[in-house]
This record gives structure tokens, C-alpha cells and sequence, in this order.
């Protein structure tokens, strides 16, 4: 397994447990992880619209019932998409469909990066890198170069844009983050994430798994900064990735003419087994309990990703409760969960000073980006 970055010097990352024997210590940099900013379109479709839709468009296929069944059982009770239904419904071709997503994300995203900065209380002259995390669209130049411009960002400002990671991107970039901010302890970085799943909708994949996420995934765009100094949030102190091996075609786009075909394979939901004990690794490298945690941000994938992440890391129901309310109310956004489910942290009041806490995004590979850290309120040491 791979942890993260570790430098020399510094004190051991808890009072309540030191590190195992032979391990480095952590360095106690400051890199904190603030309120993300979050934004979901206009347009909502309901379950039950979901499921007459489903009932509707597929009379005749043979394993309906089971397809309506899975949709039903991840409570998911509205999701909001980028385009009017019958828009959405309609397949004008991988063309029309990327200049939507391009169009789209420029008309929406400044708006989201900017509260995040306000929340952060920075300006655009005081970001050094942009980390720009999408699997739903396509563009070279990065949006993020966009940004720069439109946004007057420094020209110096560093970019990381992320494409092949799906759902997982969240995590990994709060994680690319989290590495830039101990290289460059006077550093701060954006995140952005910026899904439109709906624009992926492909009429013509009729199987049970493609049914079901056209009843699971909905669309959404996020942003938050991470300060190499000061603010409050989640002050990054660990991170690391895992990928199950041979697993890399269970979760992937088929790539065709006619854009992203989503697949995913029916053993994903169990992976929470293998994973779990990545996530006990992470935190036990840091000296800490991943069963004994005080707060959870946990990528809501489906409910059952959540009832057996609790099985298996022994942590009670109600420690998922951001994760599926995210899930609830805005269907799986894809990299933008992660960080929607922290929004509601902070929302709550967020954490104690000092609680500790893990951050965890999983998608293809399958991989898990997982970070631990504290509840940091600016200004107390």
C-alpha cells in the first residue's frame, strides 16, 4: 500500500497513539481542506419519474423487474441533470453532446469556484495550483486553463487535470492536493470537480447494470480550496491509494462513436471486503483506529457500498449520514460526492477542534484515494 508524502521531523500525528515502530513521523504542516462550495442544475427528476421513464421506454425487456428493483433500492429520491428530460432522453450525437458539457461548465463552474474562495478567504492571486477533476466530458486545453483566463488566475498557476479516474478523482484530488501543500507548505490549491452524467445517458444500453445508473447518477459540480496555511476544515495529515488487483475492467467507458459507454460489472458493490482493510492500513500507519473515528466523508457510490463499509470498518450506520444524504438527494455526482458530503459537515456545525476523521473515494481500477485528518478552526493552534 501506498501512503502519503512523509518528511522528516515533526511530532507524532496524535496524542492518542503513536506511530508503528520503523515508521517516519509525519510533519505537522499545516494544509487545510475548507468548506467546498456546491452546485447541482436546475432540472430534477424524481424516482418515481425514473422508474415510469424505465417502465415506459423498456416494456418488453425481460429482466425489468429486477432493473426497477435496483433502482428503487438506492434511495435516491431526486437527482438534478444539466438538461431538460426530453433533452436528456435524446442522443443528438458524442459531438453536440461534449459542446454541451464544454458550454455548460464554463456557464456554471466560476460561480462555484467562487464561493469556495470566499469561503476559503482567498483570491485567485493567492491560488497556486488548480486541480480540475472530470470523467463525464472532454476538453484540451483543461478547463482549467479556461479558468485562468475568465477568472484571472496567475498565469503561473499550476494545472492538474484528472480524467480517468471516475468517481475516485475526489479523493485523489484532495490527495494531489494535500502532496502539493507539503511540497510547497505556502502553497494553496483549488479543487474542482465538474460531472454531468446525465450528457453519458446511451439509449441504446439496454443491460441490467446500465439500467441501473441510468437511475443512479445525477449531476453536480463542486470546489474547494486547500490552504497550505491557515483556515478551517479538515487539516490533511495522511494519505494514500490502493487498488484491488485485477479488477481494472469492473468499473469503465467503452469508448465509441457515439461517446462514453458506461460499464460496471455486478461484483463492484461487494468491494467494500478488500478495501476496508486499505482503510485500517491508512489509518493505522497514522496511529489511529479507523473503527474509532469521529467523522466520515465517504464516496456514496450506492447504499450498499455504505451498509458494508460499516460492516466491515465496524463503525455504526449513522457515520455515513453526509454520504447518504448526498446519495439521497442528488443521486451519485461522481468525483463531486466526496466533497458535497464534507459541504454537509460543514453545514452541521462541522467537528470538534482536533476530531479526527478519514475521507475515502473509491471508483475504476477499482481504486480507493483515502486521506485521514483533524477538524481545524482557524485561528486555534
Amino acid at each position: 500500500m501506498i501512503v502519503g508524502l512523509h518528511l522528516p521531523g515533526g511530532e507524532p500525528p496524535s496524542d492518542r497513539g503513536q506511530e508503528p515502530s520503523g515508521r517516519r513521523k509525519q510533519a505537522r504542516f499545516m494544509a487545510t481542506l475548507c468548506r467546498p462550495s456546491v452546485s447541482v442544475p436546475e432540472h430534477v427528476i424524481t424516482m418515481e419519474e425514473t422508474l415510469e421513464l424505465a417502465r415506459s421506454r423498456h416494456p418488453d425487456h425481460p429482466q425489468l423487474p429486477l432493473a426497477l428493483r435496483l433502482i428503487e433500492n438506492t434511495g435516491v429520491r431526486t437527482r438534478h441533470i444539466v438538461q431538460p428530460i426530453e433533452e436528456t432522453l435524446k442522443h443528438p450525437g458524442f459531438e453536440t453532446r461534449n459542446k454541451i458539457y464544454e458550454a455548460e461548465a464554463k456557464a456554471r463552474v466560476p460561480a462555484v469556484v467562487q464561493r469556495a474562495l470566499d469561503d476559503a478567504e482567498m483570491l485567485t492571486g493567492d491560488i497556486d495550483a488548480i486541480i480540475y477533476v472530470s470523467c463525464t466530458g472532454f476538453m484540451m486545453p483543461s478547463l482549467t486553463a479556461w479558468l485562468i483566463n475568465a477568472m484571472d488566475f496567475s498565469s503561473n498557476t499550476r494545472q492538474i487535470p484528472i480524467a480517468q479516474l471516475g468517481c475516485a478523482a475526489g479523493g485523489a484530488a484532495i490527495n494531489r492536493a494535500h502532496d502539493f501543500c507539503m511540497a510547497y507548505p505556502d502553497g494553496n490549491v483549488l479543487i474542482v470537480a465538474c460531472e454531468f452524467c446525465s450528457l453519458c445517458y446511451q439509449p441504446t444500453d439496454l443491460g441490467v447494470g446500465s439500467l441501473l445508473s441510468n437511475g443512479l447518477f445525477g449531476d453536480g459540480i463542486a470546489a474547494a480550496v486547500v490552504r497550505g496555511r491557515g483556515g478551517t476544515g479538515v487539516k490533511l495529515e495522511r494519505n494514500g491509494s490502493y487498488l484491488i488487483p485485477k479488477t481494472e475492467d469492473w468499473i469503465s467507458y467503452d469508448v465509441r462513436a457515439t461517446g462514453f459507454h458506461f460499464l460496471l460489472d455486478k461484483r463492484v458493490p461487494g468491494t467494500m471486503e478488500p478495501l476496508a482493510p486499505a482503510l485500517h492500513e491508512l489509518a493505522g500507519a497514522h496511529g489511529w483506529d479507523a473503527s474509532d473515528l469521529d467523522f466520515y466523508i465517504i464516496h456514496a457510490g450506492g447504499p450498499r457500498i455504505l451498509d458494508d463499509l460499516s460492516k466491515f470498518l465496524e463503525v455504526e450506520p449513522h457515520a455515513f449520514r453526509f454520504s447518504r444524504a448526498t446519495l439521497t438527494e442528488y443521486g451519485n455526482i461522481a468525483s463531486a460526492v466526496v466533497l458535497d458530503a464534507l459541504r454537509r459537515l460543514f453545514d452541521d456545525g462541522g467537528a470538534e477542534h482536533e476530531a479526527r476523521g478519514l475521507l475515502a473515494g473509491f471508483g475504476p481500477g477499482i481504486t480507493a484515494e483515502m486521506s485521514v485528518g483533524r477538524w481545524q478552526t482557524d485561528g486555534t493552534a
